[in-house]
């Protein structure tokens, strides 16, 4: 009897090893079955055009055009009508300063509306009617996409030589670009053009820890360690959206991305660091802001589950590192 119970205990483990395995097995299975080969970029009629300041209609440029201005500031905006102009205000003061003391230096702000329900895509054509279509452009999609859907879309719309994402909430402070750009000028040189800078909000995490509730902390945490588990090692911060990427690492990087929700900073980074796209971390100033889209529980939850088929896709080869034209 002695001898039969670390048997039974033997047996028991190598039964759950093996349904563990099983299940392993079936996850990559249906990773793998489900996942489409290559990215859509389907856009509809009305998002090949955008409305200038005199209300007709322009064609969209393509991120294969050869770029024509020094920066793109892409803005993806859900339901943003409340905090949108906080943030146009100070990137537009700060850009406008700027563009005064070195006017070589060119600029322009895609506001991309994800589909909004409010007043979003009116309340940026303020700003196009103010500073120009020329500088401030609005591209409204006719549905919801997720935020990596919106972004990209504001990124195969763009003219800059560098292309910066940046939340509509102003969460971090925008003369801050000044830190992702030295960042990036410190990655030089670029290995085919292609770097990225991410602004990063690690510095922070023992405040934020302080403010957040334990069950948010735990939450949290288990993110980073999937993240760092699964995808990407190096970096602290994936999820800050404040990125700065070379025309050409924005290009390959999001022609080949298929996560649209807000999981797609990570496979964004995954494909950099397998494209051997040089990428720096710089902390920036941030201030936690009201009204943000993310429900804690069920938008970590699918951002759980979308980390697994990253990895899941990428190693069985449903998804590859290879890119096709976009527009």
């Amino acid at each position: 009897r002695a001898m039969a119970l670390p048997l039974l205990l033997l047996e028991a483990v190598a039964v759950l090893a093996a349904l563990a395995a099983l299940l392993l097995v079936l996850i990559c299975m249906i990773a793998h079955v489900t996942a489409r080969k290559m990215p859509t970029f389907h856009r509809h009629e009305e998002e090949k055009f955008f409305v200038n300041a005199e209300g007709r209609k322009e064609s969209v440029p393509s991120i294969h055009d050869p770029p024509t201005r020094e920066l793109s500031v892409v803005v993806p905006s859900y339901n943003e009508e409340d905090r949108l102009p906080l943030m146009m205000d100070e990137a537009l003061d700060y850009l406008e300063k700027r563009q005064k003391q070195d006017p070589s230096f060119t600029y322009e702000v895609i506001v991309v509306d994800d589909g909004s329900k409010d007043q979003t895509t009116k309340v940026a054509m303020k700003y196009c009617k103010k500073y120009g279509s020329d500088k401030v452009r609005v591209l409204s999609l006719v549905k919801n996409r997720g935020k990596g859907g919106a972004v990209r879309m504001g990124v195969f719309s763009s003219r800059g030589k560098k292309i910066l994402m940046a939340d509509a909430d102003g969460a971090t402070k925008f003369a801050d670009i000044e830190k992702v750009e030295e960042g990036l000028k410190n990655l030089q040189p670029w290995p085919n053009q292609m770097a990225i800078s991410c602004g990063s909000r690690a510095h922070l995490e023992k405040d934020s820890i302080a403010k957040r509730s334990y069950f948010r902390t735990l939450l949290m945490y288990g993110f980073h360690f999937l993240v760092w588990f699964l995808c990407v090692k190096e970096i602290r911060d994936t999820q800050c959206g404040f990125k700065l990427l070379t025309r050409e690492a924005a290009s390959r990087t999001f022609s080949t991305l298929h996560i649209e929700r807000w999981a797609f900073d990570v496979e964004l980074l995954y494909i950099a660091q397998h494209l051997r796209i040089p990428i720096a971390e710089v902390a920036v100033n941030w201030t936690e802001i009201e009204g943000s889209k993310l429900v804690p529980f069920w938008s970590w939850l699918q951002m759980g589950r979308d980390l697994l088929f990253i990895r899941l896709r990428y190693m069985t080869g449903a998804w590859q590192l290879e890119t096709r034209k976009c527009n």
